[in-house]
């Protein structure tokens, strides 16, 4: 498993590389992200001055494993005629993203990236690879993915035991192995739950299903201030009483939303758990 200074590593390498100007000469010099996870890719892989603006979303810890480094930026809410006011020469957003904005900016003439959520850990390493190869920093990101690439390796030793865990979340939403959060447990020798119940991807989990199926871990987002009815099923007596009984975690979801190095930290965490629950079941 990777130690404390490696992960450090991967999680600062694009912020810690200083890029000369020349490395702009064949990149968009004026780039304004719209979506959560193109922010984050972005102020890894660009070199200074190049990122104009990231979403506000991007300054929010709750959903953002780099919000300290988006407050030296301008945010933006993804309106059309903002984003066009600040003349890019580039727009990253993700494929769900503002989709009326999108649009609009195309049709002004605005180029703009689109990019898919990341639903493996392969596809966290090709969208690293995409983004360096958008914003002109290819060189950036093959030493941002060496480093991702062998932390990971650290993480692919043989397991003889995998206890099983559950995800679960608002409105009993659950995550099955062709998932990134799936992929997150199984790297980290947790078996999953979800798939066991059939769950490829993702869907909703009957609380009953999930009793029944009597995890070593119940695994939840943490949840946000103020009053939810989809979070009302994470504090269910039987959901409650399960995690009584055996050990749980908290996702800490800003390390698994988005398809960046940050996810190592993620597999980190559960792979902690994991040795929790041999110890305890010794």
């Amino acid at each position: 498993m990777p130690n404390s200074d490696a992960l450090r590593r991967i999680l600062l390498a694009g912020a810690l590389l200083c890029a000369p100007a020349s490395a702009l000469a064949d990149g968009p010099a004026r780039v304004v992200s719209m979506n959560l996870c193109t922010d984050q890719l972005a102020m890894l892989m660009a070199a200074p001055g190049q990122l104009h603006s990231v979403s506000y979303l991007a300054a929010d810890p709750r959903g953002s494993a780099m919000a300290d480094q988006a407050r030296a930026y301008p945010v933006n809410h993804g309106l059309a005629e903002e984003v066009y006011l600040m003349q890019p020469d580039l727009v990253l957003a993700g494929t769900y993203t503002s989709r009326a904005t999108v649009d609009m900016l195309r049709r002004l003439g605005v180029p703009v990236e689109t990019f898919e959520p990341s639903n493996s850990l392969q596809e966290v390493r090709d969208g690293m690879i995409r983004m360096g190869a958008v914003l002109g920093q290819s060189a950036r990101a093959a030493e941002i993915v060496a480093a991702y690439d062998a932390d990971l390796a650290a993480f692919q030793e043989a397991v003889a035991h995998r206890p099983r865990a559950a995800l679960y979340a608002a409105n009993s939403y659950t995550s099955g192995d062709r998932t990134l959060a799936g992929q997150i447990l199984a790297t980290a020798g947790l078996a999953n739950v979800a798939a066991e119940a059939g769950y490829d991807s993702g869907g909703i989990l009957p609380l009953e299903v999930l009793v029944m199926a009597a995890p070593e871990a119940v695994i939840t987002g943490r949840p946000f201030p103020g009053a939810s009815r989809s979070e009302e099923v994470l504090r269910h007596p039987a959901l409650l009483a399960m995690q009584d009984d055996h050990a749980s975690g908290h996702v800490t979801d800003r390390d698994w939303v988005c398809g960046t190095p940050y996810v190592l930290r993620a597999v980190a965490e559960m792979a902690e758990l994991r040795r929790t629950l041999i110890e305890v079941d010794q």
